[in-house]
């Protein structure tokens, strides 16, 4: 693998590889069986592939991932798009800052694949046959560890790209492939009353950096997102601004996989944000500051959006589906 064989567009930033684990084609290879190998699990019976489906743009359609064990997580899988272009933290609530520290995390939680001591990980991997030459080929000898392991992993998420979609190729000849109605969902997305590119900023992963925000889903929530990590009463319900890449094959939607379909995501942002103490304040509607309510009160902003614009945007969030990504044999299961 070799990102100037490899021409992405200029949307996307420099790769966010560290000098200490440079990604290679036999580092990413090594990273690929270990993503499918359902032996970094406790009992052998998931991979992180179970919870990272390449056809599902390598999230898994459920609102919560089944473990090793039959239980299912608190949070929906996050998909897996162009993590070696994207800067910002890890995971719904930003608790890792880079994919090397990210990778073990799932092996060893107590409800998605249960191996809770990396040295019996290691011990593991040395009696299957092999890995040996696969370690060596990536890192100069067969010794097998938690360090290696966790590179390897971090090198094949940062070979998964996502940059040939429908969108990709309208940057190149200014959306004369969109239809009509594909050109409204653009045009709307980037609309300065009501567009989505606040949050959503055209980056690598259409994920405007990945900042948390907290964008009135609950006025309550139980689970309290950032706050879970920092114990700053500001993150509460704070989570991770996810991409929009391949979007459509993502659902259900939210941290909690809440919305089934895209349609109810618009309706959420359309006539359904709620004014929690923490809203994102591009939730709010700077130009209707009063509307009868008490002085210094800022309404939620409500898109507003007709049914043909509603139809718009879902319509310009299928253009942002990779359908080569889906079966490149590079990032597929091995076994």
């Amino acid at each position: 693998f070799n990102y100037a064989d490899i021409n992405l567009p200029n949307v996307f930033g420099p790769e966010n590889q560290p000098n200490s684990n440079v990604l290679t084609d036999a580092g990413a290879t090594l990273g690929r069986v270990l993503f499918y190998d359902k032996a970094l699990s406790l009992n052998n019976k998931i991979s992180c592939g179970s919870c990272h489906i390449q056809s599902l743009a390598f999230a898994d359609g459920q609102a919560f991932s089944e473990g090793f064990d039959g239980r299912h997580t608190t949070r929906n899988s996050m998909a897996l798009i162009n993590l070696g272009h994207s800067h910002s933290p890890l995971f719904w609530d930003h608790r890792s800052q880079t994919l090397e520290e990210q990778a073990l995390q799932p092996v060893k939680n107590h409800i998605e694949m249960g191996i809770q001591r990396m040295e019996a990980l290691e011990t593991k991997l040395k009696g299957v046959d092999y890995y040996p030459a696969l370690f060596e080929d990536a890192f100069g000898s067969e010794e097998i560890t938690a360090n290696r392991i966790a590179k390897a992993l971090a090198q094949f998420m940062r070979s998964i790209l996502s940059y040939q979609s429908k969108y990709d190729i309208g940057l190149t000849n200014n959306f004369a492939n969109f239809s009509e109605l594909e050109m409204e969902g653009l045009n709307l997305f980037h609309s300065w009353d009501r567009g989505c590119v606040s949050c959503h900023g055209d980056d690598a992963n259409l994920s405007g950096g990945g900042e948390a925000a907290n964008i009135g889903l609950d006025l309550e929530y139980e689970d309290k997102g950032l706050y879970e990590v920092t114990g700053n009463d500001f993150d509460k319900g704070r989570f991770k601004v996810p991409s929009l890449r391949n979007i459509a094959l993502t659902a259900p939607y939210m941290h909690d996989g809440r919305y089934q379909t895209l349609e109810e995501v618009v309706e959420h942002y359309n006539s359904k944000v709620q004014l929690h103490p923490n809203l994102d304040w591009r939730l709010f509607d700077f130009f209707d500051i009063f509307p009868g309510g008490e002085p210094g009160e800022i309404p939620v902003r409500n898109m507003n959006l007709t049914e043909r614009e509603k139809e718009a945007l879902v319509a310009f969030m299928h253009t942002l589906t990779d359908h080569q990504m889906l079966e490149d044999e590079k990032f597929s299961d091995p076994f």
